[in-house]
């Protein structure tokens, strides 16, 4: 874990130096501060001194202010560091994120991302510089301290030496009990987001069905753990403050029973005696921000663990060593494929696939709800592998192909429709960041999208809502199947993309594929007869197996699920459904 964050310090290392260094600078100025002191005292008042007072007096302004500027240093450089280190641990996480395929986000929850982006990073920043100014400044301080103790008296210094010891196992046992409860508390944050998150996205449905005291209730619940198990932990770490505050006194009271005896034997100076005194709360200052370091790393070291998990996380579907680089035409073969999304299941989502699809062909895939449709064309732009068996792709398998390439070549219109904020021209060049505002416009007209994008006050300059909340479900399916033809494909694929769609606009949407684009692979799921019954030839699929492939004829002839459906689509008998058996 430790080399994973730290990896990540990169072009801030020489701050990440100087703030310790600088640290170390404004301790050994306080240290020197009571040895001049304890003089003045000894030599300057007790002598009446003047000029010895005025001259080491004028030595501690200098040396108080070359330890302030240490200081400043010191924020300074540190603040610089732990910024730029979480940057650079945002910027990995969420780079290697941009490179996971399906099955690795699967793993992570959308809240759980979110948590490791924002709250972990921010604990491992105030970590590192706490860790950068006081791991240096207070250890140093009171090592430092405690020479200078025993130098002046190893009588009176072994008491520190006892306290410290002591509140150093106090520390210890009491960071071992409170690291349990700050481990769980993140994973709590993760079920707080993750309502937060799900309520606003959700928010018309929630407003819908009047559930606002739900999600309220639901919301103070998550709120509630998080508070009861940040007490659980405080509570272990309140009981340093009295124990460090009492030791502290205690050795204040010896320090000047004992201190008062030795001047009046002769044995300490007076000045000396202050010296120690200074010394003392320097030491026992630094003990508490050690304690406080402890309780930072504690946390942060749950943090720290989950943002490694992603930033340590291997993408499933790499290149090949030497990928193809061009994807000759749109042809698609499937040959004896199984898939899982887990692996070690004995239950494949897909069984004994075998395809084959010529290019410029028009394939509809029909199936009921479960039947793996979705799955199945997954597998063509390779977002996730097969678990056995080929798939093709212009006669060259998915996994020997430069992914990019691979997906510049197959389009995907997704089952969810996603729009992002920004106007409507931002939006389709997610499909062709170069196309020119006609080219726009023309994908617009095959999506039939253009007779209400020139409705609306802005046309194409229309700003989207995050979301796409501005916009219908139809409009943003056919926004979404124009920025998917802006990639000018050798393969698209419409995932249920024109459900939303009245039965007329999804007509003309395949009419103009099958005039503008006859060369284009087309495959179109579809839960309509009408929207595939035109297509070359038709998939029928039936709990992750292909039932029949065929035309609308040939299906209708030998296909009882195609048949059945077909009858209860155009009301010719029956009351079949894709998601009911078969007569």
């Amino acid at each position: 874990m430790l080399k994973t964050l730290l990896s990540q310090v990169k072009e801030y290392k020489l701050p990440s130096i100087l703030t310790p260094l600088c640290m170390l600078g404004e301790v050994i100025c306080e240290m020197i501060i009571p040895v001049l002191m304890a003089r003045i005292v000894d030599i300057g008042i007790y002598g009446q001194n003047m000029d010895y007072i005025f001259k080491t007096g004028g030595m501690m302004i200098v040396i108080a202010i070359l330890g302030l500027l240490a200081g400043l240093g010191g924020a300074y450089y540190g603040s610089k560091a732990s910024t730029g280190f979480a940057k650079n641990l945002r910027k990995a996480m969420f780079d290697n994120i941009q490179t996971f395929s399906f099955s690795n986000i699967d793993k992570f929850s959308t809240s759980g991302l979110v948590t490791r982006l924002t709250t972990d990073v921010t604990n491992i920043q105030n970590a590192y510089m706490m860790t950068l100014r006081m791991a240096m400044r207070a250890p140093s301080s009171m090592i430092v301290a405690l020479v200078m103790s025993f130098i002046i008296s190893p009588r009176l210094a072994s008491i520190y030496f006892i306290a410290v010891l002591f509140l150093s196992v106090i520390i210890v046992f009491v960071m071992n009990r409170a690291s349990k409860y700050f481990k769980e508390v993140f994973e709590k944050y993760d079920a707080l987001n993750e309502s937060v998150q799900e309520n606003v996205s959700a928010i018309r449905v929630v407003k819908a069905y009047v559930r606002e005291d739900y999600e309220n209730d639901k919301f103070k619940k998550a709120a509630r753990n998080i508070y009861n198990m940040f007490v659980k932990a405080e509570m272990n770490v309140v009981y340093m403050s009295p124990l460090m505050t009492g030791t502290v006194y205690a050795c204040i009271l010896l320090i000047s029973w004992f201190g008062a005896h030795m001047i009046v034997g002769g044995e300490l100076s007076t000045g000396n005696l202050m010296s120690l005194l200074t010394y003392c709360m320097n030491i026992l200052m630094s003990l508490m921000f050690l304690a406080v370091i402890f309780v930072m790393l504690t946390m942060a070291s749950a943090s720290g663990k989950r943002i490694a998990e992603v930033i340590d996380e291997k993408a499933d579907l790499t290149n090949p060593e030497n990928p193809v680089a061009q994807v000759k035409d749109g042809s698609i073969s499937f040959e004896n494929v199984d898939f899982a999304y887990d692996r070690t299941s004995d239950e494949p989502v897909l069984k004994n696939i075998n395809l084959e699809i010529k290019s410029g062909e028009t394939i509809g895939i029909i199936g009921g709800t479960g039947s793996a449709k979705s799955s199945l064309v997954n597998l063509i732009s390779r977002l996730y592998d097969v678990t056995k068996g080929t798939v093709k792709v212009g006669d060259v398998d998915v996994r020997e192909y430069d992914m990019e390439t691979l997906r510049d070549q197959v389009s995907v219109v997704l089952q969810k429709n996603v729009l992002f904020s920004g106007t409507i021209l931002d939006n389709l060049r997610w499909g062709n960041k170069d196309a020119t505002e006609e080219e726009c416009k023309r994908a617009c007209q095959m999506a039939c999208a253009d007779e209400f994008i020139e409705r609306m006050p802005d046309g194409y300059n229309t700003v989207i809502e995050q979301g796409g909340t501005n916009v219908s479900g139809g409009q943003r399916q056919r926004l979404c199947i124009a920025r998917a033809l802006l990639k000018k494909p050798k393969i698209l694929i419409l995932d249920d993309s024109t459900s939303a769609v009245d039965t007329a606009t999804d007509a003309r949407i395949r009419k103009a594929f099958a005039e503008e684009i006859p060369g284009t692979t087309k495959l179109i799921i579809a839960q309509r007869i009408s929207s595939v019954q035109n297509c070359d030839r038709i998939i029928v699929m039936d709990d992750g197996q292909v039932n029949g492939f065929g035309t609308h004829e040939e299906l209708l002839k030998t296909n009882d699920i195609y048949r059945e459906v077909y009858e209860s689509q155009t009301g010719a008998s029956g009351d079949a459904d894709f998601d009911r058996p078969s007569a």
